[in-house]
């Protein structure tokens, strides 16, 4: 077996210096061959200085010796020449002792035995990790430290070796990824060690990258990239809008037109700023839409040139089309991916269905509400529409009842209440479907009537708290139209949006900035994230249209087209779904050109229809707006007395002379609903004595009321329990 490269090095000069001292000036060449030889084998450049150094010293020192020799001088002096020569060979053999040279990049050899990586690699980790050294006063890392299980990879643009390092029984490894990283010339992060919770503490395994793969190029700006690329570069990384996620295209006509699925690996995507979204894509936010899938780390992606829905879908065209389907559906617009978007306004065999819409100024709110009263009228639906901002509603005339104004549409919400209690007495146990119609309850701008600033704030939360819960199965829908998705536009009342997603689908339009956000205490499930002031009020370039639009000769009499505006542009929530982004039908002549015979749906011929001028003026709730009328009776009797007199009125009205017996209290005059409401609310059968606490009065209040309620035969009694006949 021949010597070593590294024995090569050391020992060559020593061979150069006996050949200077014997061959004279030959001993050049031979400096020659012993260079070129330590530069074949890709020698370090301090080695190649030191060799060349000893070779010069050494050649000197062979031609010195010659000449002394050639002139008849001593043989000695030429001897004492060698000594310098030697010296070098010393010098160098030390300089190389502290060299150590380049991993081979030839891959291993099968069979027995090291290959010459592992050689190298092993000679390394004892020389300087666990001994025994060859060199004198080294200092090692971790005596007896070895290590194991040695293996390879290695390939054109990488090599890393992995091995286990052991320990005899009762010590721990001590060797940490610095010191390997120091000894083998590589940063700390190409050495991985194992967690030493997870492993024995004398037997740590560990992976060592000697050469690890270049990183992918980063894109350049500006160059032209696929959509994956792009997301790669922009999107993925962590400071981007959807961090980790991978794209996957499923359809792709452009770099601007073309949708895919983006996914994050075991982990849910989140909220996403759609606004940060197209900032990273260099687009507008109207050119992104965004729809979740059954997965939460999966996320639709739709990147249009020319949005799906900027012309919009005509109204005239599918006038028949908007009567109710077997299912109780309607249809409201059209999705993003050009299908029927739909809402239910009733669910056969089961009663009617809410619908809760949202939507600023200019946004399309109004031409929502007009659709559903034409598809209320193409249904045969009953309308009683409450229009708190008079003439906005260009189909008002296609309601039975419209209450046109702020006390006028007061006056529906009660109206609407008598006959949820008139349905309540006739239909005990309801079967469906219906002998009477069912009834669409329009309430616009809601929150004109519920905010706390509303002089009737506390009647319309208590009536529309009720309507919600109640009011489904006797065949009463409450569609309700707000402003904004906060909870100041429905009175504070979580019931009432609670109530009205549960019961059926939700419609939201553009708000004015800050008041759209449906996260927090605005939460919507099913359309987590969104934030409708994002969508724009006009389609990308309008602007600048409208900017440098020349006035001469511009027809003033032209309709306005679809892609004006955004108008009618949002998200549809349908129960059991996730929000997906939809545009309302355009209308482009009034709904009551289009519903055929425009003669109202009646309301069936009944006790609250037959007084409904005189209900629309009893308020239902007293002052406190906590005792409501709980029966049709009772509010018929509160009609028939017509509205409570003022302070005033009383004072001016009544004759002087001493006082008579005292009126009742309102809570003992507004007792009995709620005594009724309670028993009702409650599955459970109660004693008197249980009713009084639950309502904070006395059981003496409350016995006679009893008593009363039970010879209307809507109680019952059975052993001293009460509960709802």
């Amino acid at each position: 077996m021949g010597p070593t490269r590294a024995q090569f090095i050391q020992y060559a000069p020593a061979a150069l210096a006996v050949a200077a001292a014997a061959a004279g000036p030959w001993s050049a060449l031979a400096a020659g061959a012993a260079g070129a030889g330590a530069w074949a084998i890709h020698a370090s450049a301090p080695v190649l200085r030191s060799l060349i150094a000893c070779g010069i010293t050494a050649t000197g020192c062979g031609i010195a010796a010659h000449q002394v020799l050639a002139s008849g001088m001593n043989p000695l002096f030429a001897l004492g020449l060698a000594v310098p020569a030697g010296a070098a060979a010393l010098a160098h053999h030390r300089n190389t002792a502290e060299q150590f040279p380049a991993l081979p990049a030839t891959t291993a050899t099968a069979g027995s035995g090291l290959s010459s990586q592992a050689q190298l690699i092993m000679a390394w980790w004892t020389e300087f990790i666990c001994g025994p050294t060859k060199t004198e006063g080294r200092k090692l890392i971790q005596p007896g430290a070895e290590l194991a299980q040695l293996a390879f990879d290695i390939g054109d643009d990488h090599m890393s070796f992995t091995g286990i390092i052991t320990l005899p029984q009762g010590q721990q490894v001590r060797v940490k990824a610095a010191d390997i990283a120091a000894v083998y010339g590589i940063p700390v992060s190409q050495v991985e060690m194992g967690d030493p919770k997870h492993f024995a503490p004398n037997a740590l395994p560990v992976l060592v990258h000697l050469k690890k793969a270049a990183a992918a190029p980063q894109i350049a700006v500006g160059a032209p990239t696929t959509p994956e690329e792009l997301w790669a570069a922009h999107v993925a990384i962590p400071e981007g809008a959807m961090p980790g996620t991978t794209l996957a295209l499923t359809r792709y006509n452009g770099p601007l037109d073309w949708e895919g699925v983006a996914t994050r690996d075991r982990r849910a995507i989140g909220t996403v700023n759609i606004q940060d979204l197209a900032g990273n894509l260099d687009l507008s936010t109207i050119q992104i839409a965004l729809a979740p899938t059954d997965k939460p780390s999966q996320m639709g992606v739709r990147v249009m040139k020319e949005h799906a829905l900027m012309h919009g879908t005509m109204l005239s065209s599918v006038a028949d089309e908007l009567a109710m389907d077997a299912r109780g559906y309607v249809r409201l617009g059209t999705y993003i991916d050009a299908n029927a978007a739909l809402v239910p306004l009733a669910q056969p065999g089961s009663g009617a269905r809410h619908l809760y819409l949202v939507g600023g100024s200019r946004s399309g709110k109004s031409g929502v509400l007009e659709q559903v009263l034409l598809s209320a009228h193409k249904s045969r639906i009953a309308v009683i529409l409450a229009s708190p901002q008079a003439g906005t509603i260009a189909g008002a005339g296609l309601a039975a009842y419209c209450g046109d104004g702020l006390d006028e549409a007061m006056g529906a919400l009660r109206l609407a209440y008598a006959l949820m209690l008139d349905r309540e007495a006739r239909y005990r146990s309801p079967s469906f479907p219906f002998t009477d119609p069912l009834i669409a309850f329009v309430i616009d701008e809601a929150h004109m009537l519920l905010v706390v600033s509303s002089p009737y704030h506390a009647e319309a939360k208590a009536i529309v708290e009720q309507l919600t819960r109640r009011s489904l199965k006797r065949g009463i829908g409450v569609v309700l139209a707000t402003q904004t998705p906060l909870a100041e536009d429905l009175g504070n009342s979580s019931v009432i949006r609670s109530q009205l997603l549960i019961g059926g689908g939700a419609v939201f339009l553009r708000c004015a900035k800050g008041q759209g956000s449906l996260v927090g205490a605005n939460a919507v499930q099913g359309a987590e994230g969104i934030d409708l002031s994002m969508i724009p009020d006009s389609w990308p370039g309008q602007a600048q249209k409208v900017a440098v639009r020349d006035m001469t000769g511009l027809d003033t009499t032209a309709a306005a087209k679809p892609e004006d505006g955004t108008f009618g542009l949002g998200y549809l929530l349908t129960p059991g779904s996730q929000a997906v982004q939809f545009r309302s039908l355009h209308l482009d002549v009034p709904p009551a050109s289009l519903a055929g015979d425009p003669t109202p749906v009646a309301v069936e011929d009944c006790e609250a229809w037959r007084h409904r001028d005189a209900i629309a003026q009893t308020p239902v709730v007293d002052k406190r707006g906590k005792n409501m009328i709980g029966s049709l009776a009772d509010l018929l009797a509160a009609a028939q007395q017509g509205p409570p007199a003022t302070e005033q009125q009383r004072a001016a009205t009544s004759p002087p002379g001493p006082a008579g017996p005292a009126a009742p209290t309102d809570g003992q005059e507004l007792i009995k609903p709620r005594i009724l409401e309670l028993l009702r609310e409650q599955s459970i059968p109660m004693t008197a004595e249980t009713i009084a606490r639950k309502l904070g009065t006395s059981a003496k209040n409350i016995k006679p009321r009893l008593t009363e309620l039970k010879k209307r035969d809507e109680i019952t009694n059975e052993n001293g329990l009460w509960k709802a006949a």
